[in-house]
């Protein structure tokens, strides 16, 4: 329990409240009522591992924040409170303040925004966290995160739309506003709140607003959208704000006031018009995950090429089957799979907790995602070793079910079940309401179609040589994935046009990245349709012909090379491009740009500057 000064100044206790019953969004403010009386009253929070229950006699209702925006002056005494107080490094704060900015000289006007976690009633950071180190508590409505559970995958960042979750590259795991509980169970407001200096943060029952306050409005300009979350936060601006505001940060946002009188963001073209190559800028610290994605949808697509079409009786595929590469290409596509795993592994802050990502079942697509594809590797390696010619292992333990027509089959069809899993929340994983480039069915389509035209280009280098070697129909084996790469680049293309359609309507945050692609990235983005459209001319073109000459193996081997470029600078452009709902920065504090500035002139070396040397 946090312990109470004998001349602790009246303003930071916490007043008694009269909120009506239900919150804005109709919710019971009574968290006991809430969970329909499952879960009791008094329990101990074990708050810094001490047992005990706290004085508070509202310990059992949401609590919220309560921000004047026309009262912050940007001194940063609550972030300084906050940081303090939970001893963070110069480079995590779990309270930030920013602002926008807009108008003319004489009437040019500045807004600050201070926000940390709003302790939601629909928290996406506990849905999406893999290894469940989220909890929302009965007692005052925190949502609470355990340092020590996170393995720092970091999706939690990504899901938030108020950049909440902080990630912490050093220590590789992600910690955030925890409301000072310690403080609300002896009556105490939050530490933030007692230190701001011009009565702009306030505390307490949802709803219930603070002395001298009359409005209690769900957004201000800057504010992502709350039905996203129904965070537990209310504003106050009374002060009137030009029709266009926008951030000092390095963030291609502005926001302008539509007809309803509410913000909406819309692109800010800072960084100019001019195309770029940017090709430094495509590594990031994504680049496990972009392995990790590339070679999980290779490998699906290649044992459902070559399982699938053995099945279906497809008789160039049943001629690999049975001759003696198919041991080799199976091994290959079990260890692409491996590959991914292990990818998807050193993605994390802690690598060797990656068992805990399975801890979230109910709710992660993260942890439905990494079991789909476990399953799919185990059960295509059992396949595997099915389809090994000396099969005494399987037959001892299974009699004839052991033989290929028994365990190799059966394991088949559960690979197939489970790689279908894996790929579906793989691209669930994506649809992230707080990023909304990612946030459309063209996700899906990337990840089919780079299954089908990268699983076809593996099939095609191993069967065609193959065929052709023994004597077998190698032309059809080459029509075949020809056919397939043309529907796997087909369903891509397709998906980016109608992608580049929607952000360019979108005015939202996808617009932006949008803009960042045609812009920052413009001639690696034109460079990666070009090689999509000539991909697939020439898969066509080779489709076409009637013979299996050196033209069209050297046309193949081409075209497989350039299939696998567009793949890498399609899927490094993916991650690079997407430009999250946050909170707008200042122009040193939370600006990427900064960040990235600090980094590329030796400032991000001084741990006083807040910027970490290397992002990952």
């Amino acid at each position: 329990m946090w312990k109470v000064r004998d001349d602790e100044p009246s303003y930071a206790f916490l007043k008694e409240p009269t909120a009506p019953e239900v919150n804005y969004y109709e919710a019971p403010i009574d968290l006991i009522a809430r969970t329909g009386g499952a879960l009791p009253a008094g329990r101990e929070m074990f708050i810094n591992e001490e047992p005990g229950v706290g004085n508070n006699p509202n310990r059992n209702k949401q609590h919220a924040f309560h921000f004047t925006a026309d009262n912050c002056i940007g001194c940063h005494a609550c972030e300084a409170a906050c940081s303090e107080k939970n001893d963070n490094p110069a480079h995590i704060s779990f309270r930030s303040v920013g602002y926008v900015e807009g108008g003319t000289y004489p009437d040019f006007k500045r807004m600050n925004i201070s926000m940390a976690c709003n302790h939601c009633d629909d928290p996406v950071c506990l849905k999406g966290c893999p290894t469940r180190a989220y909890t929302k508590h009965v007692e005052y409505g925190a949502v609470l995160q355990d340092p020590e559970t996170c393995f720092g995958c970091g999706y939690c960042t990504w899901v938030c739309p108020y950049n909440a979750p902080q990630l912490d590259p050093i220590k590789g795991q992600v910690s955030k506003c925890n409301m000072c509980v310690d403080r609300l169970e002896v009556n105490l407001k939050p530490a933030c709140v007692s230190a701001c200096l011009g009565n702009a943060l306030n505390f307490g029952v949802v709803d219930d607003l603070p002395e001298n306050r009359e409005q209690g409005k769900t957004s201000i300009p800057g504010f992502p959208d709350p039905e996203i979350t129904h965070p537990n936060i209310r504003f106050q601006q009374i002060q009137n704000m030009p029709d266009e505001v926008t951030r000092t940060d390095g963030m291609s946002v502005k926001y302008h006031k539509g007809d309803d009188g509410q913000y909406r963001p819309v692109v800010d073209q800072k960084k100019g018009v001019e195309k770029k190559w940017s090709l430094g800028k495509l590594s990031s610290r994504e680049n496990p995950l972009v392995i990790f994605t590339l070679v999980s949808q290779t490998s699906l697509g290649a044992f459902l090429l070559s399982f699938l079409g053995a099945q279906l009786g497809i008789d160039s595929i049943i001629a690999l089957r049975d001759s003696v590469m198919y041991i080799p290409f199976m091994a290959a596509t079990v260890s692409l799979a491996g590959l991914g795993m292990l990818m998807s592994a050193t993605h994390l802050g802690k690598p060797w907790r990656f068992y805990r990502g399975f801890n979230n079942l109910r709710h992660s697509p993260v942890c439905r995602e990494g079991l789909g594809m476990l399953l799919y590797m185990v059960f295509a390696g059992i396949h595997l070793l099915a389809m090994l010619p000396e099969n005494a292992v399987f037959i001892s333990l299974f009699g004839t079910w052991g033989t290929f027509s028994g365990v190799a089959i059966t394991s088949g069809y559960l690979a197939l079940i489970a790689g279908a899993v894996g790929l579906y929340y793989m691209y669930r994983c994506y649809r992230i309401p707080a990023r909304p480039f990612w946030n459309h069915w063209q996700t899906g389509s990337a990840f089919l179609g780079t299954s089908l035209s990268l699983g076809s280009v593996v099939l095609g280098a191993v069967g065609v040589p193959t065929l052709m070697l023994i004597g077998a129909d190698g032309l059809a084996m080459l029509k075949l994935c020809l056919a397939v790469m043309v529907i796997g680049i087909a369903l891509e293309a397709f998906g980016l046009w109608r992608h580049g359609v929607a952000m360019d309507k979108g005015n939202n945050e996808g617009s932006v990245s949008h803009y960042i692609q045609c812009t920052l990235f413009g001639k690696s983005y034109a460079l990666r349709n070009l090689l999509l459209l000539g991909n697939l001319i020439l898969a066509a073109a080779l489709l076409s012909g009637s013979e299996l000459g050196v033209l069209n193996l050297i046309g193949g081997a081409v075209l497989c090379g350039s299939i696998l470029a567009t793949a890498i600078i399609g899927r490094c452009l993916f991650y690079v491009l997407v430009i999250p709902t946050t909170m707008p920065g200042a122009f040193f504090w939370k600006n990427k740009d900064f960040e990235e500035h600090a980094r590329d002139i030796g400032l991000a070396n001084m741990p006083q500057v807040g910027v970490v040397a290397h992002a990952h």
